[in-house]
């Protein structure tokens, strides 16, 4: 299977902390692939690697076996596109206007757009079910609308590879699992590359296909998900009581926090 993202002896220092060190994993094309650990593991640092906004200390980064540093910015934006943790919401653009900045790199000089570009965002905002908030400004929407613009801004780039940065954070139950399957269904129907950023582990082992264990900067483990979400893995790297089983939804690993009931942990 052709390689989405190809990472090879990769470390990232801001100043004089490594934050990423000396990773090495492959993507494949059309995987829905997530990224899991504890908080200042590194996940946040090595999604902007990818996405170009980071640049490496040492190693090579490939897209679509093309080094990262062969890509001029509008190739790159045209190949992948990321959606960043919840940005602020305080500009006056309307849901609309936001979807068609996915379109400036396909824009010519003059910037303005075409019909084909106004056909390509409403596509991508009835696919994330925003349509019907095209005319609405983007600071009256709730978080969960809000992310599916975002969303929409993104396929309207028409990349090969989506990033998502705790897409489901600060969202109820029910827009975390609309926000996933919105994703899958980008995987299956369009044949994105999906990368996600997660902190719930659970939603991680409903959704990956493979996952990457990151803790302070170094793989954990890589796999699927029944390989990585061990009982002894996670409680190692997450540093607390955990339980895992088989999910009665189905054939992935189950995770539950234990309580510390005065520091015994169950099964001690």
């Amino acid at each position: 299977m052709k390689k989405a993202v190809e990472i090879k002896s990769l470390s990232f220092s801001y100043i004089d902390n490594e934050v990423l060190k000396n990773l090495s994993f492959s993507i494949s094309e059309g995987e829905f692939f997530i990224i899991i650990g504890p908080n200042g593991s590194g996940k946040t640092t090595l999604m902007k690697t990818i996405a170009g906004i980071l640049k490496p200390k040492q190693g090579k980064l490939r897209i679509f076996d093309r080094p990262l540093k062969d890509y001029t910015r509008k190739d790159l934006a045209k190949t992948v596109a990321l959606v960043p943790q919840m940005a602020g919401l305080d500009f006056p653009f309307t849901v609309t206007e936001l979807v068609l900045m996915g379109r400036s790199p396909h824009l010519s000089m003059l910037g303005f757009e075409q019909e084909k570009d106004l056909e390509i965002a409403d596509k991508a905002m009835t696919l994330t079910g925003v349509d019907h908030l095209a005319h609405r400004k983007i600071d009256q929407l709730s978080g969960g609308e809000c992310q599916r613009v975002f969303i929409a801004r993104a396929i309207c780039q028409e990349p090969k590879i989506i990033l998502l940065d705790e897409p489901t954070a600060s969202l109820d139950l029910a827009h975390q699992v609309k926000v996933m399957d919105l994703m899958e269904k980008l995987k299956k129907e369009i044949g994105f590359t999906v990368i996600v950023v997660l902190h719930d582990v659970n939603l991680a082992a409903m959704y990956g296909s493979h996952l990457l264990l990151l803790n302070a900067g170094i793989i954990a483990s890589l796999g699927k998900p029944k390989d990585v979400l061990t009982r002894q893995l996670l409680e190692k790297t997450y540093n607390c009581k955990l339980l895992v089983d088989e999910s009665p939804a189905g054939k992935f690993p189950r995770i539950t926090l234990v309580p510390g009931l005065g520091g015994r942990g169950l099964g001690d």
